[in-house]
């Protein structure tokens, strides 16, 4: 029997025909994560690929999509039902209440990065395990922290060189906010009840904001006239965002403020926000957001702490990189190369490779080397820098051929020279 991958995944390969699936692709981006990590001061995170269901229920919101639709969900041999993650916050702030984190400090600022799972319909941009990064910043519900988790995200996609891209920002306000816009925006629903797609009408009694984020072009149209949400936001509301707004400006962060952005998990309240492409367009065109969710500590038995902030799909910004020709370094190979041919010659090659990596020298030897220029060859496609050449000559006149595969430089070496030779070569890089 020849098995498969499941539908929906992907293997990540150290060359692969689409190069988003590249893993030295996926190396470089999440070089520059963890270095944006470390110029904001985050510390990493890492929590379990599933957990009890009921925390993702009672985390991202039972009448979600992702909860009501997209978990995957197993009964363990105890008969306890468990989900894999299909998100990381809910994860997160177990693992902040459970370890007690708030009694070491009150405010923290924690990322992670790692598969999550979605039974969704596969598509471009959209898989049944996909790498997320997530930001989480908790402790502190100052519009201050709200411009530096988007000031973070934007940041991040300068340092990937991403163009065409635009920030939405909206405020879904406190509870008071959301529940005077409820009833306003159900009224205006009403009316139009049978012409919304089966999605809203769905959504209409258990969460009707979130018939906002359709997509559907007939819920569109219809909620074109639909209140808006800024127009019901209560005084502290209202401050709050007025505020974060005034500060992006003074940060010279260009955004859309829309008023019809609620985000796809139930905890959010007040500020919430989404890096688009205008490049991709369509329902995939989202490159990362998130929010403020001041209650969702609280409501899982935590303490009483505010939280913010967001998430991206690596694998939608890994393909919108590619197709923005953005530059990516060039796969890094081994610094030496060696080539022997003939037994003595290997015996050789495996003693030096030995003692050059102990001196954290990286080495990779052609065990099975007959010709010399197919061997060269072999070496430029692994981007070697250099190659070591030890053939039947070499061996009996105790010099190896060092050849620089960049400037096609070959000089011969004696033996009792050779580890100093190369270990000087590689210290001066």
């Amino acid at each position: 029997m020849k098995y498969q991958i499941p539908k929906g995944l992907f293997d990540i390969l150290p060359n692969a025909k689409e190069s988003f699936k590249e893993v030295s692709r996926w190396q470089y981006l999440e070089s520059i994560i963890k270095k944006l990590a470390i110029d904001y001061n985050f510390e990493e995170i890492r929590v379990p690929i599933f957990e009890k269901t009921e925390l993702f229920l009672r985390g991202v919101g039972a009448t979600s999509d992702i909860a009501s639709k997209e978990l995957y969900t197993f009964l363990d041999k105890a008969k306890r039902s468990m989900s894999l993650r299909p998100e990381g916050t809910a994860s997160v702030m177990r693992a902040f209440i459970e370890n007690n984190l708030s009694q070491e400090k009150k405010f923290h600022k924690l990322y992670y990065m790692g598969p999550m799972f979605r039974y969704d319909r596969p598509q471009k941009g959209r898989y049944r395990q996909h790498h997320q990064l997530g930001v989480e910043i908790i402790g502190d519900k100052s519009f201050e922290i709200d411009a530096e988790v988007i000031d973070m995200l934007v940041t991040l996609f300068k340092r990937l060189e991403l163009k065409n891209l635009k920030l939405l920002i909206n405020s879904i306000g406190d509870l008071e906010t959301r529940t005077n816009y409820k009833k306003a925006l159900l009224d205006f629903l009403k009316p139009n009840f049978e012409n919304l797609s089966e999605e809203s009408k769905a959504r209409f009694d258990k969460n009707p904001m979130r018939i906002l984020d359709s997509k559907d072009e007939r819920d569109k149209k219809i909620l074109k006239e639909a209140p808006s949400i800024l127009d019901f936001l209560s005084d502290a509301a209202k401050k709050h965002f007025e505020n974060l707004l005034n500060l992006l400006d003074k940060l010279d962060i260009k955004y859309e403020v829309d008023s019809k952005l609620v985000r796809g998990l139930d905890y959010y309240d007040d500020t919430v926000f989404e890096v688009v492409s205008e490049k991709l367009g369509g329902a995939q065109n989202s490159l990362g957001g998130g929010g403020r969710y001041n209650s969702l500590l609280k409501s899982l038995g935590g303490p009483d702490l505010p939280g913010i902030g967001f998430a991206c799909g690596l694998e939608r910004i890994l393909q919108t990189m590619i197709e923005e020709e953005v530059y990516f370094p060039e796969k890094e190979g081994p610094f030496l190369y060696i080539i022997p041919i003939g037994e003595d010659a290997k015996d050789f090659a495996i003693l030096l490779a030995k003692d050059l990596r102990h001196h954290k020298i990286s080495v990779d030897i052609d065990l099975n080397a007959k010709k010399i220029q197919k061997s060269l060859s072999l070496a430029d496609k692994l981007n070697a820098k250099n190659a070591l050449i030890l053939a039947d000559d070499e061996m009996q006149k105790k010099v190896a051929s060092f050849k620089n595969l960049d400037k096609r430089e070959q000089q011969e070496i004696k033996f009792e020279d050779l580890k100093n030779f190369i270990r000087d070569k590689f210290y001066k890089l």
